[in-house]
C-alpha cells in the first residue's frame, strides 16, 4: 500500500532528499501487468516454460518493476503535478513472483530552468540491486500552483 500522496514543489526539493515505496510482487500483480501491456512472454506467465530458463521460474516484467519507480514519483517525491521527461533504465537482476521490491529516488540535481529536477532511481529485492536508472522529472512552483 502507498503512503499517504504528498506534493513537493520545486522549492522544497534539495539534493539527497530520498523517498521508497516497498510492494511484493504478486502473481496476480505480474498476469495483470501482461494483459495491460500484450506481453505475454511465457518466461512471466507460465511456470512450466520459466522453469526450463536460467531464471528457474517465473520473473516480472523489467518494465512491471520500474512502474514501481514511477509510483514513487508520481505519488511522494516530487508528487502529483510531476510530468516525466525521460527516464534511462539498467536491469541488473531478476525479480520473481513473491520478492519485496524496494522502490526508491534520490534528488541528485536541480535545474532551476523548467524547474526540472535528475533522480536517481534504484530498485532492490532485499540487499540485490534489481534496477537501476536515472529519471529527469518536471516539477511545478509554487507561484505556478497558486
Amino acid at each position: 500500500m502507498l503512503p499517504p500522496t504528498r506534493t513537493l514543489y520545486f522549492e522544497d526539493l534539495s539534493i539527497g532528499l530520498t523517498e521508497s515505496y516497498e510492494k511484493e510482487v504478486k502473481s496476480s500483480d505480474v498476469v495483470g501487468f501482461a494483459e495491460i501491456t500484450g506481453d505475454r512472454n511465457p518466461i512471466h506467465l507460465s511456470e512450466h516454460f520459466a522453469a526450463k530458463t536460467p531464471f528457474g521460474g517465473r520473473i516480472a516484467h523489467g518494465l512491471y518493476t520500474a512502474s514501481l519507480i514511477s509510483a514513487v514519483i508520481g505519488t511522494r517525491l516530487p508528487g502529483p503535478g510531476a510530468i516525466y521527461m525521460s527516464q534511462t533504465l539498467n536491469f541488473k537482476a531478476p525479480v520473481k513472483i513473491g520478492d519485496v521490491v524496494t522502490a526508491s529516488v534520490e534528488v541528485v540535481e536541480l535545474v532551476e530552468k523548467g524547474c526540472r529536477v535528475k533522480l536517481i532511481c534504484r530498485c532492490r529485492v532485499g540487499d540485490t540491486l534489481v534496477l537501476e536508472g536515472e529519471a529527469l522529472v518536471k516539477v511545478p512552483t509554487r507561484s505556478h500552483d497558486q
